[in-house]
């Protein structure tokens, strides 16, 4: 579950090492009492600032990126009943058609990308879960 202000790792080669939520463009609404807060899960959109880049990058700190959601802490359930969590919330950047702005995707990433259509994340990560 991704919230507003919530740190995130980058899973690709962009030169962007962790990013800060600013705003969950698509996903769900979670309410908790009178305060309605919108959360992000694996596969939704999110409008991200740039908090640590490496200095050769074209990515600087303070940057704003979109980028989609890869992994969560948070656990997902599937259809078949099962659940899937991962060890780090992390996210790839994308431009504005969607695509991933980087030409390697470390680390895991869930099989729901799929049914969102970020098929290219999913051709370019090194472990699909």
């Amino acid at each position: 579950m991704i919230t507003q202000y919530t740190r995130l790792d980058v899973a690709d080669n962009t030169g962007a090492k962790r990013l800060m939520c600013i705003q969950v463009m698509k996903g769900g609404a979670a309410s908790w009492g009178k305060r309605r807060l919108r959360v992000g899960y694996v596969g939704d959109i999110l409008m991200c600032s740039v908090k640590q880049a490496l200095p050769s990058s074209d990515l600087k700190k303070g940057d704003k990126v979109r980028c989609v959601v890869v992994r969560t802490k948070y656990p997902t359930r599937r259809k078949d009943g099962s659940y899937v969590r991962f060890d780090s919330n992390a996210a790839v950047i994308i431009d504005a058609e969607g695509n991933p702005k980087g030409t390697r995707v470390f680390g895991a990433v869930a099989r729901e990308l799929r049914e969102k259509n970020f098929t290219k994340i999913i051709s370019l990560a090194e472990e699909v879960w």
